[in-house]
């Protein structure tokens, strides 16, 4: 089935998802666990376990944001953590961006990571700063296709591996507000 799209080319979404995000609340982390986790599914050839859990949820919210799009009669669609004005205060931070996999290709990953980089730029970073699993190739390239670079890697340690991977480190330079 091919999604529709709008006058300016864009999938239609209108009736699936809400126009506007907003910023997740603790009434939310159940099912942003579960949008998360379903979401990265596809790391489970190289993983084990979860990608997220509830705690690490909240702790994560403590620190940063949750900015979410609803379902049209509930749930979430889409979900990203950012993080602004880092310990340097030039860097934000993006990661666990989450589109249900039924919602995939409709635009809603790119909608966020562009209101996450709004939003870090009006706090006034100058730099948004990612990390991906290296086995993920798909992701490199549609952040490079948004404009981030690669910087570097890091180690992976947050769950247990089935096999050797890495994080790739990527950024983008931000433009200020106005």
């Amino acid at each position: 089935m091919q999604a529709s799209t709008s006058a300016a080319g864009e999938p239609a979404l209108h009736g699936r998802v809400s126009i506007s995000a907003r910023a997740a609340g603790p009434s939310d982390v159940a099912a942003l666990a579960r949008l998360i986790n379903r979401a990265y599914a596809i790391e489970a050839a190289f993983v084990d376990g979860d990608r997220t859990s509830e705690p690490e949820l909240v702790d994560l919210d403590q620190r940063g944001d949750f900015l979410v799009i609803d379902r049209v009669g509930g749930g979430l669609a889409a979900a990203v953590y950012v993080r602004a004005n880092q310990a340097d205060g030039a860097r934000g931070y993006l990661g666990m961006l989450s589109v249900d996999p039924d919602l995939q290709g409709l635009g809603l990953g790119r909608r966020l990571v562009a209101l996450a980089e709004a939003l870090c730029a009006a706090r006034g970073c100058t730099a948004m700063d990612l990390q991906i699993i290296n086995l993920r190739e798909e992701l490199g390239s549609w952040y490079r296709s948004l404009g981030y670079q690669e910087v570097g890697t890091a180690p992976y340690t947050h769950r247990d591996a089935k096999r050797p991977l890495h994080f790739v480190k990527m950024s983008k330079a931000l433009t200020g507000p106005g």
